[in-house]
């Protein structure tokens, strides 16, 4: 018993310590949206900004263009015109033209495939990163992130979200605080104004947790019917059960 308290109390420090550790890489406080697969034209939208403005250095190499196209109700036709620009057959992952030695040379690393993006930082993480670019001419791409700190891409979106820089802001206890998104104030804006930008990036995270987990969308048209299923079996199983108790009550 004492060393099964003993061992709880590791466990308990170490999960702290993850705690603390994932806290302190988070950056700002993240902002949330909610996910909704069932929005299939969220969902396509969402796949037109990703292979437009992700695809040119980022693969997806767990997916297919036809599993996609299946999955979306995108037909192949259309595939080909809209979506497909490094390949012409619907069967090929979603791999990009640019070599890992060029990437390496261009960005100083080689940028990381997308498939699992959005299950290993979390639609949250990714909704506040699209949204929190600002001007740092210190950076080598002229720009820094307040969820990712340091990041080494530049913001390809900002065509439509257009810049922010990060102001200071007084705060009226007076105390240190980190810097968050509200600290952010547009100086140029691009061709979305706030509440278009918000939806594309939705969209875009939408699409990114379905990249993430594709039998998502259904299992959980299954899981529905499965449900329902029970709910009758349950009723179906109380009335028999009734049946067969009736003489001897």
């Amino acid at each position: 018993m004492k060393g099964f308290y003993k061992n709880n109390k590791i466990v308990f420090i170490l999960l702290m310590m993850i705690s603390a550790g994932a806290s302190a890489a988070g950056g700002a406080k993240l902002m949330h949206m909610e996910v909704d697969l069932s929005d299939q034209a969220s969902l396509q939208r969402g796949a037109k900004t990703f292979v437009n403005y992700c695809l040119s250095c980022h693969s997806a190499a767990y997916m297919r263009y036809n599993r996609m196209g299946e999955d979306l109700g995108i037909s192949d036709d259309v595939l080909k015109a809209n979506f497909m620009f490094g390949t012409d057959k619907v069967g090929d992952t979603m791999e990009i033209a640019m070599s890992p030695e060029d990437a390496d040379s261009f960005f100083g690393v080689t940028p990381p495939d997308l498939s699992v993006i959005a299950r290993s930082r979390g639609a949250d993480w990714l909704y506040s990163y699209f949204k929190t670019f600002y001007v740092d001419e210190s950076r080598p791409f002229g720009v820094n992130n307040l969820t990712f700190k340091d990041v080494g891409m530049p913001h390809v979106l900002w065509q439509l979200q257009g810049m922010q820089r990060l102001t200071k802001r007084e705060h009226h206890d007076g105390a240190h605080h980190a810097p968050g998104y509200e600290d952010l104030e547009s100086i140029s804006y691009g061709s979305q104004n706030e509440d278009e930008y918000d939806r594309t990036v939705r969209d875009l995270v939408n699409f990114m947790v379905y990249l993430g987990e594709p039998i998502k969308l259904k299992r959980v048209s299954i899981g529905i019917w499965v449900m329902l299923y029970l709910f009758v079996l349950t009723i179906v199983t109380y009335l028999l059960k009734k049946e067969y108790w009736r003489d001897v009550h």
